[in-house]
């Protein structure tokens, strides 16, 4: 038995989009189930997302510290965003991600993991990079607004930021995923042979 994701969708009898928000909505579906039964199931429907786990020639990652409402608490996150563009590329919104969150640019890139988040109850997918070789972007920093005017910036060792994730210290998804993912690839096959940055991502796919 191969232990592996595969696609499935069962039938959908009905759909309804109760809430449209600015960036998200919330779709009910009534779904066939196995036996027989029609189940309605509420989820989130997302854009989806990329984040970077940016690592300097110290073994440094680049985080930032930026209060998220829903679970009212200041986290510290690797630089992540939307997929704005229906189709865009996600190295390119990753690129512009660092850039925008921490004026810093890479010159290698490469696939550290795919997740969904929680896909029990929401549809985004995220891809998390690796970025080294990282320098300072040339031009002036962007302008940040709403919780980004609040945002800090470090570069923390990622065996701190490891030994807070397993403290129960630091929470969030894609700065947990990420540093995980890096510590097994280190431990496996090395850095090198992670995905390169444009493989195919399935859950949203892209052009070149």
């Amino acid at each position: 038995m191969t232990i592996k994701d595969i696609p499935e969708e069962w039938e959908i009898r009905a759909t309804k989009t109760p809430f449209v928000g600015n960036k998200t909505s919330v779709r009910t579906d009534d779904v066939v189930m196995p036996d027989g039964h029609v189940a309605a199931r509420d989820y989130q429907v997302h854009p989806g997302s990329v984040a970077v786990l940016a690592l300097d020639e110290a073994g440094r990652a680049v985080v930032i510290r930026q209060y998220r409402h829903p679970v009212r608490h200041k986290l510290w996150e690797i630089p992540a965003g939307l997929l704005d563009v229906p189709g865009e590329n996600p190295l390119h919104a990753a690129q512009r991600e660092l850039y925008e969150e921490a004026h810093v640019k890479a010159e290698d890139w490469r696939v550290l993991a795919d997740v969904y988040t929680t896909p029990g109850g929401c549809d985004e997918a995220v891809r998390i990079f690796l970025a080294r070789d990282l320098s300072e972007a040339e031009g002036d920093r962007f302008e940040v607004e709403h919780e980004e005017a609040d945002m800090e910036l470090e570069r923390v060792p990622v065996e701190e930021l490891v030994r807070g994730v397993l403290a129960g210290e630091l929470h969030n998804n894609c700065l947990v995923v990420g540093l995980l993912s890096l510590i097994a690839a280190q431990q496996g096959d090395g850095l090198d042979a992670l995905r390169p940055a444009e493989a195919p991502w399935p859950a949203r796919p892209f052009e070149s």
